[in-house]
């Protein structure tokens, strides 16, 4: 007997989440129906499968992630390193937890835009936001603004999100403004939200992503202060297979001539 009440009060907190004020000033005559009872159940559930769709939907959209392989197509015996047990606990968005940061270094071609879009995938699926853009998109977003408001609307923009992913740093250098835009965006989300990074540099070798600029000590230092860093070595997987695709189309070319041959 006591298990009608409940569900009735886990129904009307569903009401109360999803705002639906007339349905709740009548609430009391609603739920002492049985078939209207019934009936408004079913209603709140599609209500809000079909409100968390959206919400899926508008945030995937948001994100920017793109097409990516899922990890689970990844082929963990190409790398000659990988940790493969950090970043399966990565995938698990304990780390955004207490707001640390990850840092993918490798080389071209290792999956490290793939492990970020993954974890920023995760992310959207567990109902946080996420905003996937690589160095030179937003560097160059944030430099072409003049106006102090401007900027200041786009740096909080890009500091919103529960997890930044910026991809490719260290493919391009970059002056000392973009390099001060950069330490005054991370600066935002110290110790507040994850930001993760992919680049083919140490970070001993970031004063040739920035020459000269002042602040990339501090740069590095908020970034790595409380990070993890996953270091994969290994050959270019993309170049792998793209030799492989033109092996076997010069093998279909040679089996189609020895067809056509009379």
């Amino acid at each position: 007997m006591s298990e009608t009440p409940m569900n009735h009060a886990e129904l009307r907190v569903q009401a109360t989440g999803l705002r639906l004020h007339g349905l709740l000033a009548h609430w009391s005559e609603v739920m002492a129906d049985a078939d209207a009872a019934q009936r408004v159940t079913q209603w709140l559930r599609w209500e809000a499968e079909e409100r968390g769709r959206r919400s899926l939907e508008r945030r995937l959209r948001d994100a920017h992630i793109g097409q990516f392989k899922p990890i689970a197509d990844f082929d963990w015996s190409w790398p000659t390193q990988v940790d493969r047990a950090a970043i399966e606990e990565l995938m698990t968005l304990q780390f955004m937890a207490d707001a640390t940061n990850v840092v993918l270094v490798g080389g071209n071609g290792l999956g490290k835009t793939m492990f970020a879009c993954n974890l920023g995938y995760q992310a959207v699926l567990a109902g946080r936001t996420a905003l996937f853009v690589t160095a030179g998109q937003l560097l160059g977003d944030l430099a072409a603004l003049d106006s102090d408001s401007t900027l200041r609307r786009r740096l909080r923009h890009y500091a919103a999100p529960d997890i930044l992913l910026i991809d490719e740093v260290g493919y391009l250098s970059y002056s000392n403004r973009h390099a001060d835009l950069l330490f005054e965006l991370v600066s935002r989300r110290y110790q507040h939200k994850s930001t993760v990074v992919t680049t083919n540099k140490a970070f001993v070798d970031w004063g040739e992503v920035f020459p000269n600029a002042a602040c990339v000590v501090s740069l590095v230092d908020r970034l790595m202060h409380r990070a993890e860093v996953v270091r994969i070595e290994g050959e270019s997987y993309r170049a792998k297979e793209a030799q492989e695709r033109l092996a076997a189309r010069a093998k279909q070319r040679r089996a189609l001539s020895g067809r056509s041959k009379p």
